[in-house]
């Protein structure tokens, strides 16, 4: 097995951390895409933010010379992960285009939340990519599932698996068993773009998450190489100490709401194990989803 990077340096191509298993690392928003080989073809993991991206990431396939893409995989609805996939069914659009795997919630999910997003990068010029964002077609999975779903590889198999709800509703991972390799999208955070905080964004289920992160983690052996959605791969240790924060997140605002303190009170009336402003979303998404059973009427 290839030793794991210790850095991946921004747009430079795909390099591999295990057995025929390969991560690119982009600059803009420090997303990954990652790549699965069989000797069937190529399993995309991601397909960037923007046609114009997704072209790049399909130039860096090519120039790896390691076979034809055969199947994408979307490990959830949002624009950074999904925005290529037009190109990719273009560019291998043999036999129809490779099947494009992703939860069953995401093509409804990516439908709803496009239009909006679109508009809101075409009125922000901060960033040239924005404007590719905006210019994109959106196209969405060809092939959903609810829990799981095998892609044959030929010689092995990548498993998709949905461990329940956390980032978004429709999270998925590929797990390709033979090398212990997980890609776990979102669920899992490394990035300095986010000083390693999950994304607890407005559509996030943060008391769901732990016990998704607990599944990921039965399915990772003890030397697994889990690349993150984004930032740099990371070791099983890590996605553990990531589920304790991230349970900690959830037991805090469990036992808020169950004193009854209010929703615009709570960021200020605990410690968390991440900054305050980055938890805002999961805070009041935390309130919404809990049973009445779990809160209590606010203390006066």
């Amino acid at each position: 097995m290839p030793e794991v990077p210790r850095s991946i340096r921004h747009d430079a191509g795909f390099v591999e951390v295990a057995d025929r298993c390969w991560v690119a690392r982009f600059e803009f928003l420090d997303v990954n895409v990652g790549l699965v080989g069989g000797d069937h073809g190529l399993l995309v993991v991601d397909t960037h933010a923007s046609e114009v991206a997704a072209r790049r990431v399909v130039e860096q396939v090519r120039a790896l010379g390691v076979g034809d893409v055969v199947a994408v995989a979307n490990t959830h609805k949002h624009f950074d992960h999904t925005f290529g996939n037009v190109v990719f069914l273009e560019e291998y659009a043999g036999a129809g285009g490779p099947p494009v795997y992703a939860h069953d919630s995401v093509p409804d999910d990516l439908a709803r939340s496009a239009p909006a997003l679109q508009q809101e990068a075409r009125d922000d010029d901060s960033r040239p990519e924005h404007a590719d964002v905006a210019a994109t077609r959106v196209v969405a999975p060809t092939h959903t599932f609810s829990s799981a779903r095998a892609v044959d590889l030929g010689d092995r198999l990548v498993e998709l698996v949905h461990p329940g709800r956390g980032h978004t509703a429709g999270d998925v991972v590929a797990r390709v068993p033979d090398a212990d390799v997980m890609f776990a999208g979102d669920l899992v955070e490394e990035s300095a773009l986010r000083s390693g905080v999950p994304g607890f964004g407005d559509d996030c289920f943060p008391m769901e998450w732990p016990s998704a992160l607990d599944l990921v983690i039965q399915m990772l052996g003890e030397d697994a190489v889990v690349v993150p959605g984004h930032g740099l791969p990371v070791s099983k240790d890590f996605v553990q100490e990531q589920r304790s924060a991230v349970g900690v997140v959830a037991e805090t605002i469990r036992d808020l709401a169950s004193r009854g303190v209010p929703v615009g009170d709570a960021l200020d009336a605990a410690d968390w194990p991440y900054p305050k402003e980055e938890l805002r979303h999961a805070v009041a998404r935390g309130y919404a989803q809990l049973p009445r059973s779990a809160r209590s009427l606010p203390l006066l």
